[in-house]
């Protein structure tokens, strides 16, 4: 992505690892993983929300009924409330997540949904292994929602809330599920295309919608793309890392899409390099992020 596209409107920049965009009350909100950070847009303006101490690795964001923000905290799994300015645990994780935890979508009565890894992204990268997608009650319970999926990543669900859809980043899919008092069931699988240059399509963030479809941001391919029955029908190559993305504004048309130079702890410098773009679409978003 760059700033000679006309297509494309950089909305912020300078960024370490900008992901998990959600547009609520009016607003972007964004983690920057490798930033330590929540940020939202006010204005043109990029405010810090909260910062987390060096290390923690703040992605997925939802809210509960009352206001408060979670935030999923990735390498202590842990998911964070944050109320007056103060971050406190409201699940811990680890017993259902042995490695990295990810993204997560936030139901209107507090339920919480949250991807993982299912390997340590720190470590030298197996083959992947199936795990579960976890569900977390309003009051803080754990449970499996969803069991036997392959790095599910981006995860989103419709406007009604009857339909949840996970990005499965080690299959090169989309599962998507009924949804019923915090329990997926009925998963239909929809197979990703890849490129002519990577034979693969690894989905990261998603968001859907009103005519139900699904766009999907493809970190290996440099992508971002909207997928229909199966088609592809509209597609942007942005030149960077695309990592998640979200339609946001007023009239949910804008496609909100973060881009970094590198995601892998391993390949990150100092200099910030992510940036926020915005593309604007024709069929609205619907649902949540």
């Amino acid at each position: 992505m760059n700033g000679h596209n006309p297509a494309v409107d950089v909305v912020a920049d300078g960024l370490h690892m900008p992901e998990c965009p959600r547009w609520h009350d009016d607003h972007l909100w964004f983690s920057d993983i490798r930033g330590d950070a929540v940020h939202r847009i006010d204005d043109g303006r990029v405010e810090l929300v909260h910062r987390f101490p060096d290390g923690e690795e703040p992605a997925g964001l939802g809210w509960l009924p009352n206001g408060d923000l979670l935030v999923a905290g990735m390498a202590n799994r842990l998911i964070y409330r944050i109320s007056g300015g103060r971050a406190t645990v409201h699940a811990d994780l680890k017993p259902l997540a042995p490695h990295q935890i990810n993204d997560m979508i936030v139901t209107s009565d507090g339920t919480a949904f949250v991807t993982q890894l299912g390997f340590d992204l720190d470590a030298p990268q197996p083959e992947p292994r199936p795990t579960v997608v976890i569900r977390i009650a309003p009051d803080g319970a754990v449970g499996t929602a969803a069991d036997d999926v392959m790095v599910p990543n981006g995860i989103a669900v419709d406007a009604t809330e009857t339909t949840v859809v996970v990005a499965e980043s080690g299959a090169g899919r989309l599962s998507r599920y009924t949804h019923r008092d915090g329990v997926l069931s009925d998963r239909i699988t929809e197979p990703l295309p890849a490129t002519d240059a990577f034979p693969f399509c690894a989905p990261d963030g998603i968001c859907l919608d009103e005519v139900g479809g699904r766009w999907v941001a493809d970190s290996i391919n440099k992508r971002v793309f909207r997928v229909h029955d199966g088609v592809v029908t509209d597609e942007h190559h942005l030149e960077k890392f695309v990592l998640a993305c979200v339609l946001g504004d007023l009239d949910r048309r804008s496609l909100y899409v973060c881009v970094a130079d590198a995601w892998h702890k391993s390949d990150v410098t100092d200099r910030p390099t992510g940036r926020i773009g915005r593309v604007r679409v024709a069929i609205p978003g619907v649902g949540r992020p």
